[in-house]
């Protein structure tokens, strides 16, 4: 802490310079300087009356300094992320949907923990397992990585719910482009799913609402929305709406569960009830 204290004071001084300003923070700082040039038995500053600056010994501490604190500040995330994950199951979905069975599930075969989740960006989520943030994430697509446990969760197939009236309501199956340039509802918080239409239909005016607002729009007007099989299954059709099938290759999803044994947290009996052996399906080298 030594090194983080006088490197701040250096860099807001200007040229690694501080001019004396407070008697008391001044002296408590220099003792701090004399210690650590004690410690590392060189002198570290060029003292002039009103004034120290670094020397070149100096310099060099400061940038191994900077080295030292980021490997501090990161051993205690680490160790913390370490401890909340003994106490606390941190699950990231890409989507909402998986997070619908898997948080109860979780509940139900570790209730000495606390099960808590969020959505998050692919990559975000990745770089979070690997970092010890979450104990458990979920993916739409699977990753072969050394110490990371891999295993397909489901599927989930995304439908256009239309109204009889629609003119394409009588399609069997449609690609995303035939809506383009509609006007459709969209329940906030999708996940990727959001990104994904947005990008296939750019010309698409989408009106973002919470479940409610979704609900009664879908039910009192005749704009097309989305669905999927598992919100079919989960909430039921609602009245007067066609659902058909999307084609596209990006609205046909598979899910596929990650963790990382080597960080602590002991996810065995979940992935033998979705399936998949931890064992087997780890690529840990």
């Amino acid at each position: 802490m030594h090194f983080e204290v006088s490197q701040q004071h250096f860099r807001n001084a200007g040229g690694f310079g501080v001019v004396v300003a407070l008697a008391g923070v001044q002296h408590a700082l220099s003792r701090s300087m004399q210690r650590l040039e004690t410690a590392l038995q060189v002198s570290l500053f060029d003292r002039q009356k009103n004034k120290i600056e670094l020397n070149d010994n100096g310099q060099m501490a400061v940038e191994y300094a900077g080295r030292i604190v980021g490997e501090a500040r990161d051993m205690a995330a680490r160790i913390q992320a370490f401890d909340r994950g003994r106490r606390t199951i941190l699950v990231g979905s890409c989507a909402p949907a998986p997070l619908w069975e898997i948080s109860q599930v979780l509940a139900d075969l570790y209730p000495e923990r606390t099960i808590a989740s969020e959505m998050r960006e692919n990559q975000v989520l990745l770089e979070g397992l690997r970092d010890g943030v979450y104990q458990l994430i979920i993916l739409p697509y699977p990753v072969e990585e050394a110490g990371i446990t891999c295993a397909k969760y489901g599927e989930e197939h995304l439908f256009f719910s239309l109204s009889p009236a629609h003119p394409l309501s009588g399609s069997k199956a449609l690609y995303m482009k035939a809506l383009n340039g509609e006007t459709m509802p969209l329940r906030n918080r999708l996940g990727f799913w959001r990104e994904m239409a947005v990008r296939k239909m750019p010309d698409t005016r989408f009106l973002e609402q919470e479940d409610v607002a979704f609900n009664e729009l879908v039910q009192f007007s005749a704009l097309p929305s989305f669905t999927t099989d598992v919100a079919l299954r989960r909430e039921g059709s609602p009245k007067n709406r066609i659902n058909i099938p999307i084609l596209d290759g990006e609205a046909n999803v598979t899910y596929y569960c990650l963790c990382r044994p080597a960080a602590g947290t002991d996810l065995r009996s979940f992935f033998r009830g979705i399936g998949g052996d931890s064992d087997a399906s780890s690529n840990a080298k």
